[in-house]
């Protein structure tokens, strides 16, 4: 994880008791949660179906299950987080944006504090406690990513 001013921008959000952040850089604004359309079975897991947001339809991930926690179906307080990857721009499901926080510690590398963890990408201390760093990049394997558009073009 890069320690570098632009990493340090953060957006946070909440996923039950825990905090979570993504560069924001790579986010590109929140909206309030809306009704999502399914995708067929052939949808990588994590992935509730598609949006249409001003035109544009996007693929909704589930952000709790993507970093390993207990799903919840999708309620309307709720938070999607647009983000802008290499690949696409899709919906993160948030429980709650908490907004943009300037980090001044260093972004330690969570594969060096546990060998082999890919999510987070990085772990930041804050005077109230931690912060679980994401890396967009890393939201889908290429594998996933190719899944994902075999369910996009067999939508109706």
């Amino acid at each position: 994880m890069s320690n570098s001013a632009a990493a340090r921008r953060l957006v946070a959000f909440r996923l039950g008791s825990g905090r979570h952040a993504v560069a924001l850089a790579a986010v590109q604004r929140v909206l309030a949660a809306a009704a999502v359309t399914p995708l067929p079975a052939a949808a990588p897991e994590g992935v509730l179906g598609v949006l249409d947001v001003a035109g544009q339809v996007l693929p909704v991930y589930a952000a709790r299950e993507r970093f390993g926690l207990p799903a919840k179906p999708l309620e309307p307080d709720d938070q999607f987080l647009l983000l802008r990857t290499p690949r696409r721009l899709l919906a993160l499901v948030v429980d709650e944006a908490l907004g943009v926080i300037e980090c001044d510690a260093a972004v330690l590398d969570a594969a060096a504090l546990v060998p082999g963890l890919q999510r987070p990408a990085g772990v930041a201390r804050l005077p109230d406690g931690l912060l679980l760093v994401h890396d967009v990049e890393l939201l889908l394997s290429p594998s996933q990513e190719e899944a994902l558009v075999v369910a996009l073009e067999g939508r109706t």
